[in-house]
């Protein structure tokens, strides 16, 4: 019995540390640190700014508008979208702005976006590459914002906060808009501490000399960073260079973008897995094992914990009494928002355990996968194909 409630302590503990612990301990050692560590200074160099996409025939247009729009000097800013073998219109649409600078470099045979983003960098001349997606709309001084932080030249790739725009409109986007929020807060003190562990899709931007050809299973923004990070960069964050974009809007679409994006970062870590070795990135290792793979494998935690509290609550402990009634009530509302056709509808007492259940569920499952060889390189825009239309 000491070696299961030793095992179960073990297991209950990780996920607080995961979840409560880690963004605690950043913030001790931010502590009396300035807001911002590295040079910063108004600076204009030639960008390049690469937009991702497959069949967005529904935003492509607004996005090229808004990119064409940017309050940086025009002769400095060069605007290419990269389609992954559209076949909705996207591709004629994009043509329409040749005459405005687009560039468009048209990917044949769904490759998908790592790979087209591999064509357009051996493309690219300007000093730093802004990468993005079709559905991120960029707040007009972005770029600007973005580029100042490299005038340390100690910072390899600079990520922005993107910020969503519907996060009142229903459950599942209500769950994701608080569940980002709280990585906005931990991206923060990444950055004042070392580097923010990765970047995002929708709007961060390196030194273009840094990019490394990816493989095609690799995910280009968590990949490509911890490669900078392992020539002796800083990743920053810069919460004043801001995006603004939907969720998914439905649990199920969400859930299976985590799982996509889990099984494809877990194999890009341990590709890159020298980021792991503290002598060689310092405290980078413990934030990336801390931010990334612990958190991936949690549910396999909290499957061990839930099974070791119920053996020691029949062995009379209360206090695991306590906790296996917690976790029997937490999945079952879990499961009672899997059984509720509207789940856009839940109360957020039902919501809550639910979306945590689920993104806990399919991270596993993607880290499965991954396992197995298995992973997914194309993607579908999260928005419903009723929107495509």
């Amino acid at each position: 019995m000491t070696f299961v409630l030793a095992l179960t302590i073990l297991c209950l503990s990780l996920p607080v540390y995961v979840y409560v612990g880690y963004p605690a301990l950043l913030w001790i050692l931010t502590l009396g640190k300035p807001t911002i560590t590295h040079s910063r200074k108004e600076a204009f160099p030639s960008v390049t700014l690469v937009i991702s996409c497959y069949n967005e025939v529904a935003v492509i247009r607004e996005k090229l508008k808004n990119s064409l729009e940017l309050d940086y000097p025009k002769d400095l800013l060069k605007v290419v979208v990269v389609s992954d073998g559209s076949d909705d219109g996207t591709d004629e649409l994009v043509r329409e702005f040749s005459g405005d600078g687009v560039t468009l470099i048209r990917q044949e045979g769904r490759l998908g976006k790592t790979m087209g983003l591999n064509l357009a960098m051996a493309e690219v001349e300007s000093e730093i590459t802004v990468f993005s997606d079709a559905n991120a709309i960029y707040a007009s001084d972005a770029i600007a914002k973005l580029v100042r932080n490299f005038a340390d030249p100690e910072v390899g790739y600079v990520v922005g906060a993107a910020l969503y725009t519907d996060s009142d409109q229903g459950a599942s986007a209500q769950n994701e808009d608080l569940y980002w929020r709280y990585e906005l807060a931990i991206k923060a003190m990444e950055s004042r501490l070392h580097s923010v562990v990765g970047g995002d899709g929708a709007i961060y931007a390196i030194r273009s000399e840094l990019w490394e050809p990816l493989q095609r299973q690799d995910i280009n923004d968590f990949v490509n960073p911890l490669q900078i990070v392992s020539k002796g960069y800083r990743g920053i964050f810069d919460s004043e260079a801001r995006c603004f974009e939907e969720t998914a809007g439905d649990f199920d679409r969400e859930v299976a973008r985590k799982e996509r994006i889990v099984n494809r970062s877990i194999r890009g870590l341990f590709r890159v897995r020298s980021v792991m070795n503290p002598l060689r990135t310092g405290v980078f290792s413990l934030m990336v094992v801390s931010h990334k793979l612990l958190r991936w494998i949690i549910p396999l935690f909290f499957a061990a914990s839930v099974i070791g509290s119920a053996i020691l609550a029949i062995g009379g402990f209360h206090f695991f009494q306590l906790v296996s009634m917690a976790s029997a009530a937490i999945l079952l509302l879990a499961f009672a928002g899997h059984c509720t056709q509207e789940k856009q509808h839940l109360a957020v007492w039902i919501s809550v355990p639910y979306y945590f259940v689920m993104v806990n569920l399919y991270a596993v499952r993607g880290v499965f996968r991954a396992l197995r060889g298995e992973t997914q390189v194309t993607w579908n825009s999260a928005r419903s194909q009723q929107e495509q239309r």
